[in-house]
């Protein structure tokens, strides 16, 4: 296999298996309880740890297809009644479709309502499309989705409020925004019927620098602690639990591990791609060092592995 094509697909599924990690670390329900705190009206007066019991079973990471047609399938109960659920299965057979990042279903405080929560992870706010314009088609699915799995015929009141969450890194502040329905009364007003707060976008901008102790920047500070590539993981577990209270579970503590090491990982080629870029046309090592931010000595080490694979 070509050399810079073999690079290209490792690098890849770094980035990928990065991806993967930051959904996971995302989607512990200990973390999502501290999004929910922030971001949906009825849990803003409880504690994060209170809210945890009201997440129903294990959100679903990158598994349900956001096509029409494809989020829900067809499943026979225990009893032989055919039930349509969310559909998780088959990823590698339909390997290029979209799916959501996370998806969970949350339990409100009466016991009997309840709400549909998806989180995406961005690395910055996209430049191939209007974020808005994509936020708008996910809630409208998360809407659509629901009937015959979560009301039939035309029982439309017994739709589900839907919360489509972004969250995107490395932007130039730290923000909140929450993009929902509402009413204006363009000729004499009518009360009229129905559930105005169905659909809710929130986006949150996140900066690339670890944010101060603030009480109005909790959740940006917890945020970019767990997907900064800058911290060390004895620096992430410290803040995580001595500030949020967040036990370090195996898992927790796994996925944090995994992601410092491929975040260290990708730098370490993108270092070398430059290294070797610069020195193919002519860079002495002395001026790659400089140039780069790294020892001379590394930058011999990077050229003496790569150059055999130049031949």
């Amino acid at each position: 296999m070509n050399t810079e094509v073999k690079n290209v697909i490792i690098a890849t599924d770094g980035k990928a298996q990065y991806d993967t990690s930051a959904k996971r670390l995302l989607a512990q329900k200990n973390i999502l309880a501290h999004i929910l705190v922030r971001t949906v009206d009825e849990f803003k007066e409880m504690k994060p740890e209170e809210v945890v019991s009201y997440i129903e079973g294990e959100p679903k990471i990158g598994t349900v297809p956001i096509e029409p047609g494809m989020t829900n399938m067809m499943k026979s109960s225990q009893s032989g009644q055919k039930i349509k659920e969310m559909n998780t299965e088959d990823v590698e057979i339909n390997e290029g479709m979209i799916r959501f990042d996370i998806i969970f279903y949350v339990r409100m405080k009466d016991g009997i309502s309840q709400i549909i929560v998806n989180i995406e992870a961005q690395k910055a706010e996209p430049i191939a499309y209007k974020i808005i314009n994509r936020s708008v088609f996910y809630v409208s699915r998360l809407i659509s989705s629901q009937k015959e799995r979560d009301f039939v015929k035309s029982n439309y009141d017994d739709i589900k409020r839907v919360f489509s969450i972004w969250i995107c890194m490395n932007m130039s502040g730290n923000t909140m925004s929450h993009i929902h329905l509402v009413k204006d009364d363009m000729l004499g007003e009518y009360n009229w019927k129905g559930n105005i707060n169905l659909i809710n976008i929130i986006l949150i901008g996140i900066t690339n620098e670890l944010p101060a102790v603030d009480k109005k920047y909790e959740l940006h500070r917890l945020i970019s602690t767990l997907l900064s590539n800058q911290l060390k993981p004895n620096e992430k577990f410290e803040i995580i639990e001595k500030e949020y209270g967040i036990p370090l579970t195996e898992d927790l503590r796994k996925d944090v591990n995994v992601m410092c090491n491929l975040s260290q990982g990708i730098e370490d080629k993108a270092i070398a791609k430059i290294v070797m870029n610069m020195y193919k046309i002519g860079y002495t090592p002395n001026q790659i060092a400089d140039a780069v931010g790294v020892s001379v000595d590394e930058v011999e080490a990077i050229i003496k592995k790569k150059e055999p694979a130049m031949a």
